[in-house]
């Protein structure tokens, strides 16, 4: 064996060594914070969690209100982000791939892809609280949707810019107009894509705390007014984590094992959505 031969196998074990070195360092702090969680959070994970309110020091409560505030803006920013966020990757795709007009909106996007989630909280605020003279349930749905918008927008025009040409054009050649195309056939074809965009995208807004705090604020009650101060479990979670209090500390872990939970869930699926199927 040459010596070059011996140094190339030299570089690649320790190329090797170190890339599942980062791996197992990886995984291991991943695995460190889901067992944190799991120790910390399944002892208040009862019936009282799901079924009762945040609860004053000392009494029995649980997570109700910030659980169903959370869903109420969470689903109401997927809401107002999907539509959106697909109209527009639809023109970055198929109208204005080279166009100034496309390219000035693919750059912004790529900012607001990378805009940290206070930013866009304070920008609401702004926008929408101070006008308003209040903090609501809709200025946290504003700011979700504002966050979530910039993934879809480029999960949608990615995955339609992934499809073959000869689609389009076997499509235009039976004389089908370009809106015909784009529904019947483009977004058929890429509707994994899409579904892939709007699940990232939950994930993405399903523990943002920053935002919600300039916008929805928080509540100790029961409430389904979008248009009044919501509480919600990112919100509740640091509130709670924060206080001297034993119980609320137990409900903080509880809500934060509920939104890893659910993130996971959300990721388990999309591996099951990306996974090819046989045939």
């Amino acid at each position: 064996m040459t010596l070059l031969a011996i140094k190339r196998r030299a570089i690649d074990r320790a190329a090797t060594f170190f890339a599942w070195g980062a791996t197992a360092l990886a995984l291991l702090g991943l695995a460190s914070i889901l067992w944190t969680l799991l120790a910390n959070g399944v002892a208040g994970i009862s019936s009282e969690l799901f079924s009762r309110d945040t609860p004053a020091p000392g009494s029995i409560g649980g997570l109700r209100n910030a659980i169903v505030g959370s869903a109420l803006m969470t689903f109401g920013g997927l809401a107002l982000a999907i539509p959106i966020g697909i109209l527009a990757g639809t023109y970055l795709a198929e109208y204005g791939r080279d166009t100034r007009l496309g390219r000035a909106t693919s750059f912004i996007n790529d900012i607001l892809l990378s805009a940290p989630s206070i930013v866009i909280g304070l920008f609401v605020y702004g926008l929408v609280v101070v006008p308003s003279g209040h903090f609501s349930g809709f200025a946290g749905a504003l700011a979700l949707a504002l966050l979530a918008l910039p993934i879809i927008v480029r999960s949608t025009s990615d995955s339609l810019s992934l499809l073959p040409a000869s689609l389009r054009e076997a499509t235009l050649a039976l004389g089908a107009p370009t809106y015909l195309m784009v529904q019947k056939v483009c977004y058929r074809a890429a509707r994994m894509g899409l579904v892939t965009g709007a699940l990232l995208s939950l994930a993405r807004i399903a523990g943002e705390t920053a935002p919600l705090l300039f916008t929805a604020l928080n509540s100790q009650f029961f409430s389904m007014d979008m248009n009044a101060p919501l509480a919600s479990l990112p919100a509740v979670i640091y509130r709670y984590a924060m206080s001297p209090f034993d119980d609320w500390n137990q409900l903080a872990w509880s809500g934060a094992l509920l939104i890893a939970a659910t993130v996971l869930g959300i990721n388990l699926l999309l591996r099951a959505i990306a996974r090819p199927t046989e045939h």
